[in-house]
């Protein structure tokens, strides 16, 4: 496809979504009803290995590793000392500001050190935690405990779940209760509880509303109440037959609606899944909130209900554990913190077979370079890769046009422009083609004929674009400090100057001060008033003897 002409058709139906936008309040009133979404891939599933039992606790392990930083934001302060003895549930690191998410004990036992640790993530490997060593015992606080959630406000329900440390569960971890305040704040319309869970291989959220639909629909009611939305529905991609079947059995008494959604790569993905619904785009630079809509994971609604009802901080969530070196894979509902390779060894791995490990989908994943990582809040699946499913990657081979990537960009997007861009680090052309809103699905790598490993470059594009904000934001910073220094330095050099002057004029003053007599200046008036009398006698005796 020519790149002029797809760019063109792209700006034409942008301009079409903006005026949507306008009136989005009278389309979302209507029935709600499956959208289809741009671009998208079809792979296969690869869920039915995991879901073939039901989910299982993970034991206690050893020593837990509790990252201060789990989710967007600042990290948590602690506000325990090593060697102290803890509870279950309690408050180990507290929030530091709105976009912070407090930290808690997932069981009894010993905080062993407050240091630097490795953890899973793309950028810094290493990250303050709390280590705790369990003591087996499981003891823990008493709970408060709220059956009837109308009972509290909703800004009471809001300071519950910002106290419970719960971060979006579905992978981007950004605050719960922040998140919801800003769409207080707008004014929501349409709350959507997403099921649409349709990486490969992950099968947490199906699974938890497999068996925890009522939880969930609670959670979805709960979350609807704090930030005021008209109407709440809950999307679900329509292969989820077991899991639609128990949703449909909890939604009977409820006001919250179910919609099945096409299976379809990555009709999960936030704004994918309120095109899905809504048929409505959310424009560039803006939030869903702009368009009176939120977006909730389904197990984040499930930690909702957790929190209010049971008064549980989230110290746990359901994570599928998957792959072929794996002899059980299944779900299980994890402690925080719980190292992965002891939940690799709960599953019997067979290391001979295992080749790698990704947290996450095969898709969107992140591959772990160590397995003594902790499992952290946002962690939705764990894979144990081997060659037979992952083999290694084919060479790289040189982009042929074909535009297979442009067809299959959710974001419509150009993905060949944008090849081109990063592998020349324009970084100005990567801003004006939007690069800030690829979502990082992989569809184009999946589609992909030459093996370009496309995500790669615009990954390391944003973070040479993120590296070079904030080094200009460092150097202005630096500029205003240094124009300040001078400024401050002229002002005192003009304050010596003066007060040299004042020295210099205070001795002359002070001497004329001292020479000064009234009777002598009395004397000197007279004698200036006497001249000018004789000047005037002089004056008028001068023009009498010339006339």
């Amino acid at each position: 496809m020519d790149a002029s002409k797809y760019s063109n058709r792209c700006l034409l139906e942008a301009g079409f979504c903006v005026m949507n936008q306008l009136q989005h309040s009278r389309k979302i009133a209507r029935k709600l009803r499956a959208h289809r979404i741009f671009g998208g891939i079809k792979p296969l599933a690869l869920k039915a290995r995991s879901l073939r039992s039901r989910i299982m606790p993970t034991p206690i392990p050893e020593m837990l590793i509790l990252p201060l930083l789990q989710h967007q934001g600042s990290p948590a302060a602690p506000i325990v000392n090593v060697g102290d003895q803890v509870l279950k549930y309690q408050l180990l690191a507290a929030a530091e500001g709105p976009l912070s998410v407090p930290v808690h004990a997932p069981t009894s036992g010993e905080i062993a050190a407050i240091t630097d640790a490795p953890v899973p993530g793309h950028g810094k490997q290493s990250q303050r935690c709390i280590l705790l060593r369990a003591d087996g015992v499981d003891n823990a606080i008493g709970l408060l405990l709220l059956p009837d959630h109308r009972a509290l406000s909703h800004w009471q329900l809001l300071e519950r779940v910002n106290a419970a440390g719960i971060c979006g569960l579905g992978g981007a971890g950004f605050p719960t209760a922040e998140k919801l305040r800003s769409s207080i704040e707008r004014g929501i319309e349409l709350l959507i509880i997403n099921g649409a869970e349709c990486e490969p291989y992950i099968s947490a959220d199906e699974a938890l509303i497999r068996e925890r639909a009522a939880a969930v629909v609670s959670g979805a009611e709960i979350l609807q109440s704090i930030c005021l939305a008209d109407r709440c529905v809950i999307a679900i991609e329509q292969d989820k037959h077991d899991a639609l079947k128990q949703l449909r059995h909890s939604l009977e008494s409820s006001s919250v609606e179910l919609l099945e959604l096409p299976t379809k790569y990555p009709i999960g993905g936030e704004k994918q899944i309120i095109q899905a619904v809504t048929g409505l785009e959310v424009p560039h630079d803006a939030l869903p909130m702009d368009i009176g809509v939120l977006v909730q994971n389904a197990g984040t609604a499930y930690a909702v209900h957790d929190a209010i009802t049971e008064g549980k901080p989230c110290i746990s969530r359901i994570t599928t554990l998957t792959g072929t070196p794996l002899q059980t894979p299944k779900n299980f509902e994890a402690l925080i913190g719980t190292p992965v390779s002891f939940m690799f060894e709960l599953c019997g791995i067979e290391e001979s077979r295992h080749t790698g490990s990704i947290m996450g989908g095969s898709l969107m994943g992140l591959e772990l370079v160590r397995t003594d990582v902790p499992l952290i809040k946002t962690s939705n699946c764990l894979i144990a890769k081997s060659r037979a499913e992952f083999p290694e990657a084919k060479p790289e081979q040189a982009c042929i046009r074909c535009g297979f990537c442009a067809t299959a960009c959710p974001a419509r997007l150009l993905p060949q422009q944008l090849y081109a861009y990063s592998r020349n680090q324009n970084l100005e052309q990567l801003e004006q083609l939007n690069l800030a809103d690829c979502i990082e699905c992989g569809a184009c790598d999946y589609v992909c004929p030459s093996h370009i490993p496309l995500v790669q470059y615009y990954r390391a594009s944003k973070q040479a674009i993120s590296s070079r904000d904030q080094q200009r934001q460092l150097s202005a910073h630096w500029q205003r400090r240094f124009q300040f220094h001078q400024y401050r330095l002229k002002k005192e050099a003009d304050g010596l100057q003066e007060e040299e002057r004042a020295h210099r004029i205070a001795p002359e003053a002070a001497h004329q001060a001292r020479g000064f007599s009234r009777d002598k200046a009395r004397q000197e008036i007279a004698a200036a008033v006497e001249r000018v009398a004789t000047r005037r006698r002089n004056t008028i005796a001068s023009s009498r003897e010339s006339d």
